[in-house]
């Protein structure tokens, strides 16, 4: 898409872990809490060189009809009604070579790890699979959260088979959220076409696509949008929250909530502003995608009626006007009104030191703004423009003058 976005040795997204700051005050875990709660829990570490040398010597082989240990040691406990974890079965046993088959077959490697993850859970009962620790949390939700793509892709197929493809943890996320919260847009791909449905709500009414809105996760993004097209399966692109958001709503929210803190006055090392710049590059990204996959600008929040345009003036947020006004209906959301009457451009006019507010002002106004607008207090923008030379600049601007300036 063009964003300049940077990845860590593993290749993986650079994101800020904590929700936007408008969700802030919500008291939740978040995914990168329970990881860090499971990893005291379970011992997951593997010798990947180990495992990479097996694979260059492995071939693909048909699953053999005797269940490893541990189908064992699962059989033997159901069998004897023992409870089984979902962390038991997500443990790693000691790594083995796969016996040459009869004829030769190339394998990918991520093949050759879903072979053997069938060779481990394969047997193993539906209802084990199913069991939920005290988290709610199934063998799936563990097996996302860290990441196994080969052990949740065939426990994603076997639970679809079951009907159990979309069970909630205690947060009523399903796994494909948990997916989406981790930015693992390959596992996202998977669970879809297993069968994920992606307008699940959560305990807060976010579906996958306000998760990925909220946190920027653009690759997971697209990824549903270009696993779902023409599937048959509908994305609803304008689903509101328990906030009364939609997806774009939130995406521009998070984007704001980035630029104010660059903007905040005190100095930021420079680590964490390269971080919130490239957290308004992701954000940019996701609100660009969710616009291609249709998400209107002019849907207004369920709150206090704003639109995407009127979110934005909050912060007189250039970077997105250009992107919001350059749409097609732009036309009819310039001047859309909140529940108290307010225009983008009273809310713009209204803004106390912000650098970027006349250059707002113009935007709006080369795209049809009207500054003779009212709102339900009977009051114009320009007098709500603040006093000092850049409202009275404003005030000019609202007039006509210098709008090409």
């Amino acid at each position: 898409m063009g964003t300049n976005v940077n990845y860590n040795d593993n290749g993986f997204l650079i994101t800020d872990p904590r929700p936007p700051e408008y969700v802030q005050a919500l008291q939740k875990k978040t995914v990168k809490e329970l990881l860090m709660m499971r990893r005291q829990r379970w011992n997951c570490s593997q010798d990947d060189n180990n495992l990479v040398h097996a694979f260059k010597s492995a071939k693909l082989e048909v699953c053999g009809n005797e269940p490893n240990h541990l189908t064992n040691h699962l059989l033997t406990a159901s069998a004897e009604n023992a409870p089984v974890a979902p962390q038991q079965l997500l443990q790693r046993p000691a790594l083995q070579r796969p016996a040459a088959p009869t004829a030769e077959v190339d394998v990918s490697f991520f093949h050759w790890q879903i072979q053997r993850e069938l060779q481990r859970v394969g047997g193993v009962p539906p209802e084990l699979l199913n069991t939920q620790d005290e988290d709610g949390d199934t063998c799936l939700h563990i097996a996302v959260a860290q990441g196994r793509r080969a052990l949740a892709y065939v426990l994603a197929a076997r639970m679809a088979r079951c009907g159990s493809l979309d069970v909630k943890e205690h947060n009523g996320q399903t796994a494909l959220q948990i997916a989406a919260a981790t930015n693992q847009q390959l596992i996202v791909q998977d669970l879809l076409r297993h069968g994920a449905q992606v307008n699940t709500r959560d305990y807060w009414g976010r579906s996958a696509l306000h998760v990925c809105a909220e946190k920027g996760h653009f690759l997971s993004l697209q990824s549903i949008w270009r696993t779902l097209m023409g599937s048959g399966q509908p994305i609803d692109i304008e689903m509101f929250n328990y906030d009364g958001f939609t997806p774009l709503h939130a995406a521009v929210l998070s984007h704001n909530a980035a630029v104010k803190e660059l903007k905040s006055p005190g100095s930021l090392c420079s680590y964490k502003a390269k971080e919130l710049v490239q957290k308004t590059q992701m954000s940019v990204e996701c609100i660009k995608t969710l616009l291609l996959m249709g998400a209107s600008c002019g849907t207004k929040d369920l709150k206090s009626g704003r639109t995407c345009l009127h979110m934005a003036s909050a912060e007189a947020n250039v970077e997105l006007f250009n992107i919001l006004l350059a749409q097609p209906s732009s036309l009819s959301v310039v001047n859309v009104q909140t529940f108290s009457g307010n225009t983008a451009l009273h809310i713009v006019s209204s803004l106390q030191s912000h650098d970027t507010q006349v250059e707002a002002v113009k935007l709006l106004m080369r795209k049809g703004g009207d500054p003779g607008t009212r709102n339900y207090e009977n009051e114009l923008p320009t007098q709500l423009a603040p006093e000092g030379p850049v409202g009275e600049k404003v005030r000019k601007v609202l007039k006509g003058k210098y709008l090409n300036a």
